[in-house]
C-alpha cells in the first residue's frame, strides 16, 4: 500500500481461485498478513469483503467482462 491514498480489500486465491486469506482496510502504508497458499491477490475497494459476505474456502469466478481502460 506504498504510495496509495486510500484503503483497500484484499482477497488472496490458490492456482484454483479459492480464498486462502483475507485482509479488510489495509490502510495507505500499511501491508497485508502473508499468505504462503496464495498463488494471486484481488485488490478491491474497502468494504468489499463484508459487503459481499466472502470468506476462507469460496471459489472466485472470473466472468468474461468487457475490457475498461485505458
Amino acid at each position: 500500500m506504498i504510495g496509495m491514498k486510500y484503503a483497500i480489500d484484499c482477497v488472496f486465491i490458490d492456482k484454483n481461485n479459492h480464498v486462502v486469506g483475507l485482509s479488510e482496510k489495509i490502510g495507505p502504508g500499511r501491508f497485508s498478513p502473508s499468505f504462503f497458499r496464495a498463488h494471486g491477490c484481488i485488490e478491491l475497494p474497502s468494504g468489499t469483503i463484508c459487503d459481499t459476505g466472502t470468506v476462507m474456502g469460496d471459489l472466485i469466478k472470473f466472468g468474461d467482462a468487457p475490457y475498461v481502460g485505458g
